[in-house]
């Protein structure tokens, strides 16, 4: 065996020892697709707070007024599922090029390791608008899912370690700036998405 035989070698043991450790079929343009979802979900959240057709304020509604809370509540979930079913579909059809099944034990134990704090928050949000404090939803929303993505880099690609980080960054600075929280959303799930997927698909697709 001569060395280019050997680094060929080397080089398919590597890549076996990736894909039995790693979750290597999240699509990149799931992320993009994703984070476009976000946007319209805010853009849908901004017509219906703030809107058009204010003359003396500068918005329309406020959160506390009838059926506005249950309205951005509802595209809150429409947006959840769609990147939900995108990112499911996206993963199995990567998954099938790459000859790895998109259940196994490294998928699984990523689901386990991003499921504490996805519930966590989804639940202290939950909370938050039973209580009232709508203007802490968007930040703890942030912060949790960042979390929840450092929690299940560790299995897959490192840039979603990085994009975990940058929305707990985003998410306390929401914090500072409750008033804001759309504005915080918008680029915490949408345009940082969208450049990580950009990312992920250009490095690894």
């Amino acid at each position: 065996m001569d060395q280019q035989d050997l680094i060929k070698e080397i080089g398919h043991i590597r890549s076996m020892m990736e894909k039995s450790s790693k979750f290597i079929s999240i699509s990149g343009l799931s992320g993009v697709l994703i984070g476009m979802y976000a946007l319209i979900g805010a853009f849908l959240a901004y017509i219906k707070v703030f809107g058009f057709r204010s003359t003396f304020d500068y918005r329309d509604h406020y959160v506390t007024d009838d059926g506005v809370v249950g309205y951005l509540v509802v595209v809150a979930v429409a947006v959840l599922l769609a990147s939900l079913i995108t990112g499911v579909v996206m993963a199995k059809r990567k998954a099938s090029k790459i000859k790895q099944s998109v259940w196994n034990v490294t998928s699984r134990a990523m689901l386990k390791a991003v499921s504490v704090p996805l519930m966590a928050g989804g639940l202290f949000a939950l909370l938050l608008i039973w209580k009232g404090y709508y203007e802490l939803i968007a930040s703890t929303l942030l912060i949790f899912y960042g979390l929840a993505l450092s929690a299940g880099s560790v299995f897959t690609f490192k840039e979603v370690r990085w994009l975990g980080v940058l929305e707990v960054c985003l998410g306390l600075a929401a914090l500072l700036f409750p008033g804001y929280g759309l504005w915080f959303w918008v680029c915490g799930f949408g345009l940082l998405h969208i450049i990580y997927g950009f990312i992920v698909y250009k490095k690894y697709e």
